[in-house]
């Protein structure tokens, strides 16, 4: 039986509650919701990158990427996405955002898109399954 693994990036904090930010098992890498916040600095509450959408949402796909490299991917391996946003509003510009960061991948992963509440003052959250190998 192949064990399972537990991912917490040098950058991020504990989480809050019973979870991981990301659980490897075998070659599947699973990225837990993750959010703007900026690199971890001991002794200080988390930090949003900023309070527009483009700076949250850059900082977000940082995190996701953090944990894909703890767990040994790329955004290669990652066969899908999904985008929670708290604003529909907000769709036209995370898609032009998301289009310029993944415009060199060969095979864009598949994505979903739904819109949700999140914390005061987080505009989105994106979590990311891969597949190594």
């Amino acid at each position: 039986m192949t064990e399972k693994t537990a991912l917490t990036p040098a950058t991020h904090t504990a989480p809050p509650a019973a979870f991981s930010h990301g659980v490897r098992k075998g070659n599947i890498l699973q990225v837990a919701g993750q959010v703007g916040f900026l690199p971890a600095v001991e002794g200080r509450a988390p930090a949003v990158a900023g309070p527009t959408l483009r700076e949250q949402t850059l900082q977000t796909l940082a995190n996701v990427e953090a944990v894909l490299t703890e767990g040994g991917a790329g955004w290669d391996d990652v066969v899908m996405i999904r985008v929670y946003l708290t604003d529909t509003a907000h769709f036209a510009e995370m898609n032009e955002i998301y289009d310029a960061y993944f415009r060199d991948l060969t095979v864009p992963p598949a994505r979903t898109t739904v819109y949700v509440g999140l914390p005061a003052g987080l505009l989105i959250e994106i979590d990311a399954l891969a597949v190594l190998g």
